[in-house]
């Protein structure tokens, strides 16, 4: 099961595309003139809250599932009784990493980052 979260256009700073100074990010519009603030249709989309996903599906991976960040063995527990997919953290070691692996496959979960 996929789920579908809403398509949003790209937030740009105006004027970028025109001027090669203007980088590619969000700025907020300030000035008195300007278009984008006053929210003219051929300035592009601002961000504002009608944007946002519904609540259920805030912070769930595309595959229908929460994530959990797990440190060692004893945190897949927790992942197999909620019913989360399985990222291991950055910080965690070779060693450590395969044992997680190990146990992980044995309770049947996904991790994200094997």
């Amino acid at each position: 099961m996929s789920i579908r979260k809403r398509k949003k256009p790209k937030f740009n700073v105006p004027n970028y595309g025109f001027m090669k100074s203007v980088k590619k990010r969000w700025r907020r519009p300030r000035g008195v003139d300007n278009k984008k603030r006053i929210r003219k249709k051929f300035a592009g989309a601002t961000p504002r809250i009608g944007y946002r996903n519904p609540k259920s599906l805030r912070g769930v991976h595309p595959k229908g599932k929460r994530e959990m960040i797990v440190n060692n063995v004893f945190d897949l527990n927790n992942a197999k009784d909620n019913n989360f997919f399985v990222r291991i953290a950055a910080q965690v070691g070779a060693k450590k990493r395969a044992t997680i692996v190990e146990k992980a496959k044995l309770l049947g979960l996904t991790i994200l980052n094997e």
